[in-house]
């Protein structure tokens, strides 16, 4: 299968970019927002397989991770950053007609553009374990930390209090959390793809989300398009795992508000159900995808 990869100029800077595959009989490319802000593209090659029946797969590191430009620039990150290095990729790649996946914050930025820019060209739109506001997901998280252990529930509530994210019980606590809801260890049977070391966003994520998944007090803090996507017209694929971080909740809460959108609950997934069940998560990605070319 042939990959391209290569490098985007944005303004000062440079986004990589990894092209799988070629288009044949009027299929349009589909592109991959990945979440974070910071995760890079490394994990979305477990969709590779997509590229198969003669359809692109586009991917990229944003800024501020992976192989793109890691700036010492806090201001940067914010919602019209990514937008506008998203906007220059499509015309730089010519992706005039296109399918738009995003995972986490990926379908964050895919709802900020769908909303704020109503974009030409999208023949849908496909949204992975995101969320229509940062509200609605910390309430999300907090009610699940109430589960957790006592020890664990008086860590966060310590570190909280007292600005101090280090403590080993903090720590400790956070692991616990992302285990349940995010993804299981990764070892040396996991995809090579999540196994191969990355350059994380460290900065874009604390200064865009947060300290953590349930405490949003970055420039993503008062993201909420609750009203606005009720006037998204594309077809819109909502996806998400039985113990997600977007939860069932959330995901129909986005079911319910988004006109043309169809939902798929994965029973036996976390926060990537495109890794944990990932042949079922490509079959209903190419069915969708053929369907709303």
């Amino acid at each position: 299968m042939k990959v391209t990869e290569g490098y985007m100029p944005f303004g000062e800077y440079k986004t990589y970019y990894r092209i799988v595959g070629e288009n044949k009989d009027n299929k349009k490319p589909l592109l991959l927002l990945h979440g974070g802000p910071g995760s890079t593209h490394n994990y979305f090659e477990v969709l590779d397989d997509i590229a198969n029946d003669g359809r692109q797969v586009v991917m990229y590191d944003q800024i501020g991770c992976g192989k793109s430009s890691i700036p010492d620039q806090p201001e940067l990150w914010n919602a019209n950053t990514w937008t506008e290095e998203l906007i220059e990729l499509r015309k730089h790649l010519n992706l005039d007609e296109v399918h738009i996946l995003g995972q986490s914050w990926g379908g964050m930025l895919a709802i900020y553009y769908a909303c704020e820019y109503k974009p030409q060209g999208i023949k849908s739109y496909i949204l992975s374990s995101t969320l229509p506001s940062s509200e609605l997901w910390e309430r999300e998280q907090r009610r699940r930390i109430k589960f957790m252990s006592h020890k664990h529930q008086e860590a966060i509530r310590n570190s909280e209090e007292t600005g101090n994210y280090s403590t080993e019980e903090y720590k400790e606590a956070e692991a616990e959390f992302m285990l349940n809801y995010c993804a299981g260890t990764v070892d040396e049977n996991s995809p090579e793809c999540l196994r191969r070391e990355k350059k994380a966003g460290t900065q874009s994520y604390l200064m865009a989300w947060g300290q953590n998944e349930f405490s949003p007090s970055g420039t993503l803090k008062n993201f909420n398009y609750m009203n606005e996507i009720e006037d998204i017209k594309e077809p819109t694929l909502i996806t998400n795992g039985q113990k997600d971080l977007c939860s069932p909740f959330i995901a129909k809460t986005m079911y319910d508000k988004i006109p043309n959108s169809k939902w798929e609950l994965f029973e036996y997934s976390r926060h990537m159900p495109f890794v944990e069940e990932n042949k079922k998560y490509i079959k209903i990605l190419k069915d969708w995808l053929n369907k709303n070319d």
